[in-house]
């Protein structure tokens, strides 16, 4: 998947925190509906039978990705940091707002499968993993505009893009799935609610300080990298708190765990092994960072810990 630079991602982070004080409006939505949406037959991670259209959209407000349970890149990162909106959202889920996980691997991801991955992100009510004929898959992603292109990897160049719809309005937009939790979730609520009886918007002039990690790369990393599985002296999430790390671990085995963790799984590292097995077998996600942003990560982990006890603190709910 294409990469932005450090620098274009720093400023686009700017722009969304700012934006997130004011609506997202249908001016730039599309408009799909059950004349566009097929209906086809797929499979939840409990083994029921659903229909794409009846079923899942229709009179639904829904946000869909695309994902699969062997993937080491994106896809573990994605489903984390849907979890933490899932928490974020808190009673909405399941009422009025609807996650599907699609994966985009249905010969390997069974419903038993994609079962065992929600679980170990502790998914809950609204949200459903869905597998089914791979055509048919392969047709939602198309409607989607989530297929992959011609000259991609139909797995590994799939599209990290959240798809956001009011199915009764026929208006859809798009956003990463990397983005701040906080901020999706926002998006969410207030896109896809009615502001008819909307008072004035808010000014930027009122909008809350930018965050740490606008500013400062080493935070910005952890934040859209690593806070959605890690906290830091907040106890252990989907992953190990991370507190002490730095401490606790040699800077040459962080560098190439943090850099290559497939490789050290795969080359039976010990104390990879070891973490693989006590974190659910949920194989930590190769981040693809270059030298200079593993050393800023690196930095901000060894800056957090060198704080007086209670001062460290993670940049962003952890899912639990």
């Amino acid at each position: 998947m294409p990469r932005k630079s450090l620098a274009a991602r720093v400023a686009a982070a700017a722009v969304l925190v700012s934006a997130a004080i004011i609506p997202v409006t249908s001016a730039s939505a599309v408009t799909w509906g059950a004349n566009y949406f097929p209906n086809v037959p797929l499979t939840t991670q409990d083994g029921k039978t659903v229909h794409f259209f009846d079923d899942l959209l229709k009179g639904k407000k829904v946000v869909i990705n695309f994902i699969y349970t062997k993937c080491g890149d994106s896809c573990p990162l994605e489903t984390a940091r849907m979890a933490q909106v899932q928490r974020i959202l808190g009673a909405r889920m399941g009422r009025d707002i609807f996650f599907y996980s699609f994966s985009i691997d249905p010969v390997r991801d069974t419903p038993a499968e994609l079962k065992s991955y929600a679980q170990k992100f502790h998914t809950g009510p609204g949200w459903l993993f869905l597998t089914g004929k791979k055509a048919d898959i392969e047709l939602i992603r198309r409607k989607l505009g989530q297929q992959a292109r011609a000259e991609d990897n139909e797995l590994t160049d799939h599209s990290t893009s959240l798809m956001i719809g009011n199915v009764d309005s026929g208006e859809w937009i798009k956003d990463s799935s990397l983005d701040n939790p906080q901020y999706i979730a926002a998006m969410i609520r207030d896109w896809l609610s009615d502001y008819s009886n909307q008072g004035p918007v808010k000014s930027y002039t009122e909008a809350t300080p930018l965050p740490e990690y606008v500013s400062n790369t080493g935070a910005y990393l952890f934040q859209t990298r690593c806070a959605a599985c890690h906290t830091i002296g907040q106890g252990d999430s989907v992953g190990p708190d991370l507190l002490g790390v730095t401490k606790n671990r040699k800077r040459e085995w962080l560098t190439n765990f943090i850099a290559l963790p497939n490789v050290m799984i795969a080359k039976k590292d010990p104390l990879a092994v070891s973490l693989y097995a006590r974190y659910n077998q949920l194989l930590m996600p190769n981040l693809r960072l270059n030298d200079v942003d593993l050393k800023n990560l690196l930095g901000f982990l060894e800056a957090q810990d060198a704080l007086p006890r209670g001062q460290a603190k993670a940049e962003a709910p952890a899912a639990r």
